[in-house]
């Protein structure tokens, strides 16, 4: 019997990371799914995957700051050792800190660097470790268009995802010989809770600029993500794939 490839979602208890773990659980990934404060949300982030594959698959939940380097490492330590094997990393844990930059405090850009960037390189590098063995992965970085574009008031935001798109071309060079596929995928305006705190004019706005003239679904990232975990991606490596309505073309 051919051995399941397991997978961990870092900030996967709601929104977008919700979506990918529940994509990989179809897709018949066993997968942990790490949080940062919400438990209801995880467990029932863990219910969804558990009934969205009719195999039994495991699922577990774990609570972790991942902007925290020790804690970091203990997370994907519990990967490998609830799961059995750690194949796929979803680094999705991330936050936003909004403001025009004469008014941005010092520590609402580190703290959204600290999360988006340092705790993406942390389960990077520790996971890594891990699949060179093994050699065999699939890490999925989550970048966005604001990255590739930058946006007003978003300069600590836009910072760390163009950073977080340098490390995923660099490191899908480091380990493509150990068959280590490393891809950043770069959502627009997706319906998540965090975009929903929009107010109706900037709504407005945002929609007239997507050519699609719509908002994405979670849903539609996370079949992105489970494609480039699939081995029929396993040709795909150190690219930002937007999915973004048109809005980046």
């Amino acid at each position: 019997m051919e051995e399941k490839r397991c997978a961990l979602v870092t900030g996967g208890s709601r929104g977008i990371g919700r979506a990918i773990a529940v994509a990989l659980a179809k897709a018949g990934h066993p997968v942990m799914i790490n949080y940062s404060g919400n438990i209801d949300a995880a467990e029932e982030a863990a219910m969804l995957c558990a009934t969205a594959d009719d195999m039994d698959l495991p699922v577990f939940i774990e609570q972790t700051d991942v902007s925290d380097e020790s804690s970091a490492i203990k997370l994907i330590q519990s990967a490998e050792e609830k799961l059995g094997h750690l194949d796929i990393l979803v680094n999705n844990a991330g936050i936003t800190k909004d403001g025009l930059i004469l008014n941005m405090k010092t520590e609402d850009f580190q703290s959204v660097l600290d999360i988006n960037l340092k705790g993406t390189f942390f389960c990077c590098r520790e996971a890594a470790k891990y699949m060179m063995k093994r050699r065999f992965g699939r890490i999925i970085n989550m970048a966005s268009i604001v990255g590739l574009r930058g946006n007003a008031g978003q300069v600590n935001y836009s910072a760390s995802k163009a950073a977080v798109i340098g490390l995923t071309k660099s490191l899908a060079k480091e380990l493509a010989s150990r068959k280590i596929t490393v891809n950043a995928i770069a959502p627009g305006y997706i319906d998540t809770d965090m975009t929903k705190a929009m107010s109706e004019k900037a709504l407005e706005a945002t929609l007239k600029a997507i050519p699609l003239r719509r908002a994405g679904r979670p849903e539609e990232v996370g079949a992105l993500a489970a494609f480039l975990a699939s081995e029929e991606a396993s040709y795909i490596t150190g690219q930002v794939i937007g999915i973004d309505g048109g809005m980046g073309a």
